[in-house]
């Protein structure tokens, strides 16, 4: 279930609300691809780190690490939806990303489809006319072999025996 902007500025902190506050649509759409690339990585660091926290908070309750303040996590909800909201916005910078590649390799193909056509056109206008004069009359004409005989016998030999056989009642 998708979360509203009020509940993400809940769980963030202030510079974490920041980073996902560019990860929302008109403010996305306007970035530069280098900026877009520096808010992926600034998104996994924060990601993976608030996952990391909610691992260990999972591992204090479970009673199978020391506590890392002076006394264990009772509970790991809050880092564990931190976690899940940057993994959104990471998600939606991601599928930015993804449809700018995509975009960007539409354009290049139109591009060289055009520059293909252009060269086809030039080609065509350079080369010579061919001559009207010459045609192909009525197509090829078959040589017959003369050196074969028409039952695939030379001279009928051998087929008489043949044919001898099959008259008779066996």
């Amino acid at each position: 279930m998708a979360r509203t902007r009020r509940e993400e500025d809940r769980l963030l902190s202030a510079d974490e609300r920041e980073t996902v506050a560019q990860t929302h649509h008109p403010v996305l759409a306007e970035l530069s691809d280098t900026d877009l690339t520096a808010l992926i990585k600034r998104l996994r660091d924060r990601r993976d780190r608030a996952q990391g926290i909610a691992r260990q908070q999972r591992r204090e309750m479970r009673g199978k690490a020391a506590p890392a303040g002076t006394r264990a996590a009772s509970d790991n909800t809050g880092s564990q939806e931190k976690g899940s909201v940057l993994s959104a916005a990471l998600k939606r910078v991601n599928k930015e990303r993804t449809r700018r590649n995509g975009a960007e390799a539409k354009s290049e193909l139109v591009r060289n489809a055009r520059r293909a056509l252009k060269q086809a056109n030039a080609a065509k206008a350079s080369r010579p006319e061919r001559p009207t004069s010459r045609t192909a009359d009525e197509g090829m004409q078959p040589i017959t072999n003369d050196g074969i005989a028409p039952s695939g016998n030379f001279d009928a030999e051998g087929g008489r025996p043949v044919l001898e056989r099959s008259r008779k009642v066996r």
